[in-house]
């Protein structure tokens, strides 16, 4: 009989968080103990351990050519290129180490982690592709992260069977795009969210099925649409004449107007396709699943993220696989993984693992094998010697757990501890979605890496770049631009920043002014667009005739809930002081139909 559901404090947080009984059923399964952090704290712990866009130039330790990697060149444990990594010349049983019981577990994967390669950029059948990671079958793009299938891409995030596409985020089979977000099948757009199969689309929200808009929401199988007002396409294009992408003054103003828009639009309360019994946000096929966010294909799954393609997971972010828990980057027809960070592909039987990859199986705190079985710390022991002592060394977690700097507890059932990363808190992906300062990062224990001294030379300044793109020569590329930020933000602001010659056909050919801040600025104005990745309770805003919000969005149609105000209740990633106004399904449908 399922155990009822148990209210605890979070060990890193020390805020309540519930566990339901369908949670207790899978833990069982599992045959791990139940968290002592809760959901929040457990995704910032996983995502410490994946660095998608802290480059550095340095050297290969094996064949000493130069390279570019994740990891600095004083890193404290050796760094290959993927060619030295994959190659024969270098085994990870090699560095095995001998289990220790008067040490704790996790102080144990510390001194292993030091000792075996790291490969510097997560790059596999990609083409002209340098000074990219975390991506697959790419072509010619240049600073981009989680991609796959991409040509002609630069400065993005999550682009997927995209082409020719230029500070992106989250979008999938889009083509010649600038500025987009959460967008799918999009060809010709340009400052545009939450958009799909759509074609020829400028600041806009919302907008399906249609072509030909300018500053336009809640649009579906539209054309010639400027400012939410239909025009006939004479008119449209004599109205375009006057909206000029190039200025840069323009796109400020664009900018402002823009978000009046989408917080004068409705928004539903999620983004979820053929999902029956489930939660989460920006969801597409998921069987009995909560909270899952920007994933596909789950069923009997929690808590997941970016995950296209699970069953029977909990606690997963960036993967596909069965019967995972707690993992931080794994998959690929992989099954029974617990607590490991960069496992793939069909990885079996494993526990707190790292970079172990192309079907190893019965490894338990492991790093860097490759097609290893029945190793525990890089060391190989017979089947019947790591049967035997693998239940010794749970009991041993739980007899001797590790303390971090902050006296936090880790016995066995929790993932690996942040201040043991081989990334630094600000490079990882820890940063994007729980952004701290260097003092609150100290604070907590998590490491940290200043910035290399930038000695970049600026030699022209964003206020003496000429407003209009037009007017911009050849001459930029030699250039480094000053970032319009100039270090004073949280976003990683390189302080300076080229235009390359891609960049600038890009925008001439486009009409789009140039940018004035650097890649990882503009990278923190996309993601300031997107939702939070945890779920609230809310409720539907409709009332007839208008929403709840005095003098908000108008109603366009006749409501189930006649004059009276919507009763319908939900689970939403929008948070409760959001400005905006979040419709039930089924007013928000009735509105856009």
């Amino acid at each position: 009989m399922a155990k009822n559901f148990e209210t605890k404090i979070c060990q890193n947080c020390k805020q309540q968080f519930r566990i339901e009984p369908e949670d207790f059923v899978f833990y069982e399964k599992m045959k791990v103990p139940p968290p002592t952090f809760c959901p929040q704290c457990r995704l910032q712990r996983r995502l410490a351990w994946r660095n998608e866009v802290g480059l550095h130039r340095r050297k290969c330790d094996l064949c000493k050519e130069g390279i570019v990697a994740t990891y600095p060149a004083d890193a404290p444990f050796p760094v290959y290129c993927r060619e030295c990594w994959w190659g024969d010349a270098w085994d990870g049983r090699e560095h095995g180490l001998t289990y220790d019981w008067s040490k704790p577990f996790f102080s144990q994967f510390f001194e292993l982690q030091k000792r075996v390669p790291q490969i510097a950029l997560q790059v596999t059948n990609s083409v002209n592709c340098d000074f990219a990671n975390q991506i697959v079958d790419c072509r010619n793009c240049y600073l981009i992260a989680s991609a796959g299938e991409a040509e002609d891409c630069y400065y993005g995030h999550r682009i997927l069977k995209s082409r020719n596409i230029v500070d992106c985020s989250l979008v999938v089979r889009c083509e010649t795009c600038y500025q987009c977000v959460e967008c799918q099948g999009v060809s010709y757009g340009a400052y545009i969210q939450n958009c799909v199969d759509a074609m020829d689309l400028s600041f806009c929200y919302d907008v399906r099925g249609s072509e030909h808009c300018f500053m336009s929401s809640n649009l579906r199988r539209a054309a010639y649409v400027f400012r939410n007002k239909r025009l006939g396409r004479d008119e449209y294009e004599k109205a375009m004449r006057e909206v000029d992408l190039g200025s840069y003054q323009n796109i400020r103003q664009y900018k402002k107007e823009f978000a009046d828009l989408v917080a004068n639009s409705i928004h539903a309360y999620a983004d979820m396709k053929n999902c029956v019994d489930s939660t989460g946000q920006i969801l597409t096929n998921a069987k009995s699943s909560r909270n899952c966010f920007r994933s596909s294909d789950l069923e009997n799954c929690s808590y997941m993220l970016y995950v296209d393609g699970a069953k029977d997971c909990m606690d997963v972010s960036i993967g596909t696989l069965e019967r995972g828990y707690e993992i931080s980057t794994g998959g690929i027809k992989s099954a029974n993984v617990l607590f490991s960070t960069d496992v793939w592909p069909e990885v079996r039987d494993i526990a707190y693992c790292a970079s172990c990859r192309n079907g190893s199986r019965d490894l338990f705190g492991c790093i860097g094998l490759k097609k290893g079985q029945y190793c525990i710390l890089n060391k190989q022991y017979t089947e019947k010697e790591y049967t035997e002592l693998l239940p010794r060394i749970i009991r041993h977690m739980h007899e001797m757990p590790y303390k971090d700097g902050k006296g936090r507890i880790y016995a066995y059932g929790e993932f690996f501890p942040a201040e043991l990363s081989h990334s630094p808190y600000n490079e990882s992906q820890a940063q994007d979605y729980f952004s701290l300062t260097k003092d609150e990062a100290g604070a907590e224990r998590y490491p940290w890496r200043d910035p290399e001294n930038r000695s970049v030379g600026i030699s022209k300044h964003v206020a003496d770049l000429p407003d209009h793109i037009k007017d911009i020569s050849e001459s930029v590329l030699q250039e480094i631009i000053g970032c319009e930020h100039a270090e004073n933000c949280n976003e990683r602001c390189t302080a300076g920043y080229r235009i390359t010659p891609f960049e600038l056909e890009f925008y001439k050919k486009r009409n789009i002014a140039l940018p004035r801040l650097c890649p990882n600025c503009r990278n923190y104005e996309r993601l300031r667009q997107q939702n939070p990745v945890r779920l609230w309770h809310g409720r539907c805003m409709c009332q007839w005739p208008r929403s709840a919000r005095e003098g908000g969005y108008r109603n366009r149609a006749a409501h189930f809930h006649g004059s009276e105000k919507c009763p319908n209740e939900f689970e939403t990633s929008y948070p409760p002081e959001s400005a905006k106004l979040i419709y039930c399904e089924s007013c928000y449908q009735t509105e856009v139909a």
